[in-house]
């Protein structure tokens, strides 16, 4: 790379360089809005992530999810035991290897889940429906199928 930080290549419009960045920064700020909607105060950012990730994966071990989640295993156990003093998750032996746990959710884990989603899908919809015109949405959804193609391989 020839050039430096914070300048566009010089095979890249400015336009993409300009909206990669909007796109980014408007994402980021849109996943911590949603966070805050839902936020329970029981549960720190860590734990509800985790929690999200166990609901995705279903069965898993607990050094399994510090990878997916980046964290180092004895973090992911701190997590973990806080999860389970909620009644979010259970451990169990895993049928195939005895000296392993499998994480998996409990029926009130799903239930926080789901109702967090449901939660977050409310406010999203609620803000649409308040803040844009029905032109702005129609707008919106055209976008987002243009966003689509940067979803594909």
């Amino acid at each position: 790379m020839d050039h430096k930080a914070g300048e566009v290549p010089p095979d890249v419009s400015v336009s993409a360089a300009r909206a990669a960045r909007d796109l980014r920064v408007v994402f980021s700020r849109l996943r911590r809005r949603l966070r805050e909607v839902a936020r329970d105060e029981d549960l720190t950012p860590p734990q509800v992530s985790a929690l999200t990730l166990v609901g995705k994966l279903g069965a898993a071990t607990a050094s399994s999810l510090a990878a997916a989640e980046g964290v180092r295993p004895q973090s992911m156990a701190a997590t973990l035991a806080a999860l389970e003093r909620h009644g979010l998750i259970r451990r169990s032996p895993d049928p195939e290897d005895g000296r392993r746990q499998l994480v998996t959710l409990t029926e009130g884990g799903r239930e926080r889940i789901a109702g967090d989603r449901q939660i977050r899908e409310e406010w999203l919809t609620r803000a649409l429906q308040d803040r844009y015109t029905e032109a702005e949405r129609e707008t919106l959804l055209e976008a987002f199928a243009l966003l689509a193609r940067l979803t594909r391989p």
